[in-house]
């Protein structure tokens, strides 16, 4: 077969073309936003309708304290062991939130008291420690003092296990460093 392409053949060809096209990139946006992640709640923090015990302490009155807010961001031995004796940059913060599991809080958004036990074993073996504020903001919970913390002579595992699920005041070192944020707790004696 052969075919005479007229000029109004050709403008209606122009025309399929572009509607096809329009009609695949609507289609695309519909799939990217079906397929897109769900968006945190208003609140920042995952799954809200998790709360802490009724004897967890509350934001305004937190159930205690843990670590010292220090003069200086970093200990002696943490100056020491910076590269060219400079560690990264840090400032000393006071901060309240709920003591969580790092991990299942960032994989299953779980905290709160119906998670105190699970939260309890993740850390005893090793899991993270996380402090999730108010606004939803999450801080992983170190040691500061390098040489005790890098020789074992401190750890946050026995206060984050007694406070998991509780709403506490931490003190210490906040650093950041391309999204990820800490706060590095002085005065975790074993």
């Amino acid at each position: 077969m052969c075919y005479i392409l007229t000029e109004g053949n050709t403008v209606k060809r122009k025309a399929t073309v572009t509607a096809i096209a329009i009609l695949a990139a609507i289609g695309l946006v519909a799939q990217e936003k079906k397929e897109a992640p769900k968006a945190a709640p208003k609140s920042g923090i995952l799954h809200p309708e998790m709360t802490v015990g009724a004897d967890g302490g509350t934001w305004d009155k937190p159930m205690a304290k843990i670590g010292v807010k220090p003069a200086e961001p970093w200990s002696q031995t943490t100056v020491a062991a910076g590269v060219n004796s400079k560690p990264q940059p840090g400032r000393p913060i006071t901060a309240v939130g709920e003591i969580v599991d790092f991990s299942c809080y960032l994989q299953l958004g779980k905290h709160g008291e119906k998670h105190r036990a699970c939260g309890q074993k993740c850390v005893n073996n090793g899991q993270p420690i996380g402090l999730l504020t108010r606004t939803g903001a999450l801080y992983m919970l170190m040691p500061e003092e390098h040489d005790p913390r890098r020789d074992g002579g401190v750890d946050a595992r026995a206060s984050a296990s007694e406070h998991m699920g509780h709403i506490v005041e931490v003190s210490g070192t906040e650093a950041s460093v391309h999204g990820y944020n800490a706060i590095y707790v002085q005065g975790l004696t074993k």
